[in-house]
């Protein structure tokens, strides 16, 4: 046998406890090993000495921890070789055979949890069902003393008349079985010390009250084609001989359950009135059913359609059966999960490439929401930091914290993307309201009546196309609700047939210099269009040709060498340098009113140079009554067109709903100021 340090294969806080010797138990565990799986001499590599310490870390996770199918996957999927599993199963057994006199009470109650909960589940998945029932019996030993002795000592009291009893009941039975020339052989079972405590706690009940503490199971040598046919016709003659209680009655010959297990199971009334359960199975089924679905996938044209854990598992135990090398490393496992722990131990499973923001959504919507970060293993790290398996995980949370659309591109599970769209769909469902509120609230002050009809004339003149993007934008303060209130009053009066247009004017008495110097004395200070500075009123000022501001835009006045004053936009491309070099000349300047005066505005236009798209352009302007094109300038080279476009307009909202439905122009690239 391979020389092995056992320093660091064994959990050497609970063997100090029991006082063992740590070669000795290394060497009993590899002999049970090789006697109940076959497994070879080994010498165990630096990466399954790091998943030794990794498994014995999660073994002190908390009990309600344990018993979960995910943690059993979790702790499988540390072990880079199966063996290191295969041999904690064995050490599992070998150790709780050894404590029955300890006095290391604590120690012993959590071997046999260990057992219990993780080793007994995992020794059934692999087919290793003696150890499994070992297991299982011996952890309800010392987990609940009282039980296992007096289960023990009824199973005593009463086998020799069991075994009467059973002879007595098959007698018949063979002679049927014999007469027709059926191929068989029957044997007799009782039910495991575990499993009937399990029975007692299920039905709530004492032991006299389990009438299933044994059966008789019948295997047939049937050929595949006759397997069928044959279990139904032994179901005859039993039933022919004793009275069958149908509502036990278990089929999974005709349909096999999804673990591959195929039986026919009757519960028939006996001599003495004892109800005794028959299972019929073929020589194959019954393999299957010893060894799990390994041996199913052995027989031809049967194959494992499963993945992860369950059929990385099973494939070691046929590796084990057919005498190969169970050397199987995690790469044969594919990975589809992790599994991560809360700080308080609770455990759970999430798609492979899960970040810290999947995590949060997965406790709960509402931490998901607000989300804006955590800690990983005591470091802090980002919402969007990618989870590893065994890691513990806090997710940090923020009142002020809300979903946006980015996240969609952080998380990788359904259940979280779901959520953020929900989440999202909510908070723009109540921003909309928040805003049909505020423009209700206005039109109230106003003493204006709410009309549906003239508020969606006005969303669709204002180049929305749902209602709900209109109100968000009022909510966000996108949109001036006085100027949205007066251009609403306008369209009720053409409504109701009081509105005026405009009177035309002739084209051949146009003059562009006539018309900025009317737009220029529109604005000087006797409408009180502006305040400047200390809220004086009726200072000549004019707009700077640099940055065109108009009515809404956020202005600053600069005075002139002759004295007068340029008004200009904070975001004008001359401002820094004037506030850097002149800041003494700069001056406050605020909008007062505006009583429908017009102010020039110049568009630039870049879009792909297509046959009409310049009428597009024009059109879209010339169909708003409130805004009149001046000047269009266009320019085309290398495939595309450049344009400057300016208009006469009454405020930036306006201009701002002219600039968005340029915008959807097919071909046109970019709308700006």
């Amino acid at each position: 046998m391979a020389e092995i340090d056992v320093r660091n294969i064994l959990d050497r806080g609970l063997v100090a406890a029991f006082g063992l010797d740590e070669t000795e138990l290394i060497t009993a565990a590899m002999e049970l090993a090789n006697e109940e799986i076959g497994l070879k001499d080994w010498r165990p590599s630096a990466d399954d000495i790091v998943a030794f310490q990794r498994v014995h870390q999660l073994e002190m996770m908390n009990e309600d921890t344990m018993k979960t199918e995910n943690f059993r996957n979790l702790l499988v999927g540390q072990a880079a070789d199966m063996r290191v599993i295969l041999i904690l199963i064995a050490l599992n057994v070998v150790m709780l055979r050894r404590v029955k006199d300890t006095t290391a009470l604590a120690e012993q109650q959590h071997l046999s949890v260990l057992a219990a909960n993780i080793y007994a589940p995992l020794a059934h998945k692999l087919g290793l069902y003696r150890m499994k029932s070992e297991l299982e019996d011996l952890s309800l030993k010392y987990l609940e003393h009282e039980a296992y002795y007096m289960i023990k000592e009824n199973l005593n009291a009463t086998k020799k008349s069991r075994d009467a009893y059973i002879e007595h009941f098959i007698a018949p039975i063979r002679e049927k079985l014999d007469a027709s020339g059926l191929k068989y052989h029957m044997k007799g079972r009782t039910k495991s010390i575990h499993s009937i405590w399990q029975k007692m706690k299920k039905q709530k009940c004492g032991f006299n009250g389990v009438y299933d503490l044994f059966a008789i199971r019948i295997i047939l040598d049937s050929k595949p084609k006759n397997e069928v046919g044959d279990c139904w016709k032994v179901f005859s003659l039993i039933t022919d001989m004793y009275e069958s209680n149908l509502k036990r009655l278990r089929d999974w010959v005709t349909v096999p359950k999804k673990n591959g297990y195929e039986s026919l199971h009757i519960t028939v009334l006996g001599p003495e009135e004892k109800w005794v359960e028959v299972q019929i199975r073929t020589e194959r089924m019954d393999e299957v059913a010893e060894h799990g679905l390994a041996a199913h996938w052995r027989y031809k044209g049967i194959k494992s359609s499963a993945d992860g854990v369950d059929s990385w598992l099973a494939g070691i135990r046929s590796a084990l059966e057919s005498g190969e090398d169970p050397q199987l490393s995690k790469e044969a496992l594919q990975e589809t999960a992790i599994y991560v722990f809360t700080p308080k131990g609770d455990l759970y499973k999430l798609p492979a490439g899960a970040t810290l923001l999947d995590f949060a959504y997965n406790i709960h919507t509402g931490v998901g929401n607000k989300c804006v970060g955590g800690i990983v293993n005591g470091k802090n790290v980002p919402i969007r930091q990618v989870l590893e398996s065994g890691q513990k995980v806090e997710v940090l949370t923020s009142t002020k914290q809300q979903p946006n659309p980015d996240w969609l591109n952080i998380v990788v599970s359904s259940h979280a993307r779901s959520k953020i769209r929900q989440s999202l769909k909510e908070m723009q469902n109540r921003e909309s309201a928040m805003g049909r509120e505020m423009l209700e609230r206005k039109l109230r002050n106003r003493k204006l009546e709410w009309d549906e009809t003239v508020i969606n004339i006005l969303i669709k003149k204002l180049g929305y196309k749902e209602a709900a993007d209109f109100f968000r934008d009022i909510a966000d303060e996108k949109i001036e609700t006085n100027t949205l209130v007066d251009t609403y009053v306008e369209l009720q009066k053409f409504e109701l047939g009081q509105g005026e247009r405009a009177a035309a004017v002739s084209a051949e008495n146009f003059s562009m210099d006539s018309m900025v110097a009317q737009s220029a004395s529109q604005r000087s200070g006797s409408d009180d269009v502006l305040v400047i500075d200390q809220n004086l009123k009726g200072i000549e000022f004019c707009m700077a040709k640099c940055c065109s501001p108009v009515f809404g835009d956020t202005i600053f006045g600069f005075v002139t060498t002759g004295g007068g004053i340029k008004i200009h936009r904070d975001n004008c491309p001359n401002a820094p340098e004037l506030f850097e070099r002149f800041p003494y000349r700069v001056v406050r300047a605020r909008w007062a009113t505006n009583n429908r005066n017009t102010f020039p505005a110049v568009i630039h236009v870049i879009g792909n140079d297509d046959l009409g798209i310049v009428n597009n352009l024009t059109s879209i302007i010339s169909k708003d009554q409130h805004i009149m094109l001046r000047n269009i300038n266009i320019e085309s080279r290398d495939g595309l067109f450049y344009g400057e476009l300016t208009v006469l307009i009454e405020d930036n909202l306006q201009l701002r709903l002219l600039m968005r439905k340029l915008q959807t122009v097919k071909g046109v690239k970019t709308v700006s100021r």
